[in-house]
């Protein structure tokens, strides 16, 4: 009887651990010590975009390398922050494009997606270098998490551990049934 219960215990203890696992670690993300992004992220083919590079925390101190499957390969140079690209008028409409950037040996990438349609002219900038660039969280350690959920998930993994080390200390005459 007392091999059940700690049996239960143990899977009441491994589902909780389970079950707090926060759902940013399942995001397709990279974790660069420099923000990087494409604006806009949907672009019809033949259509402009805005490759940003967030260099504020001296993450990418040399020139960056910017490539993808559907743009010309793209230098920023070292005092630069942003250039432009454009897709390949053959892109299939609907499909998605993964888009590199690599900068002092470290590479992180997102994605482009590929709208219907054709541009009639040359897609206009959504860029302001001047204001600077959002573009992720910059490599923080607890980057996306709340305060919340941390809570919920330590005081669920704690009362997990609380109920594993009372069941399994209960005495055999203990049993209610």
């Amino acid at each position: 009887m007392r091999a059940i219960r700690l049996a239960s215990a143990v899977l009441l203890g491994a589902t909780a651990l389970t079950f707090s696992a926060p759902a940013a670690m399942a995001k397709d993300t990279d974790i660069t010590p420099f923000g990087f992004s494409v604006l806009p992220s949907t672009v019809a083919a033949g259509g402009q975009v805005a490759l940003l590079l967030e260099r504020n925390h001296g993450g990418c101190r040399g020139s960056a390398t910017v490539t993808s499957a559907v743009l010309d390969t793209v230098i920023i140079p070292p005092h630069k922050s942003y250039a432009t690209a454009v897709v390949d008028w053959d892109a299939r409409p609907g499909s998605v494009f993964r888009v590199t950037f690599t900068c002092d040996g470290v590479s992180g990438s997102t994605r482009v997606t590929i709208a219907g349609g054709r541009p009639d002219g040359p897609t206009p900038m959504p860029l302001h270098p001047d204001r600077g660039v959002h573009a992720g969280e910059g490599g923080s350690s607890i980057a996306g998490f709340d305060l919340k959920e941390l809570g919920m998930g330590a005081a669920l993994i704690t009362g997990s551990i609380g109920a594993a080390y009372y069941f399994s200390r209960r005495r055999p005459g203990e049993d209610d049934a």
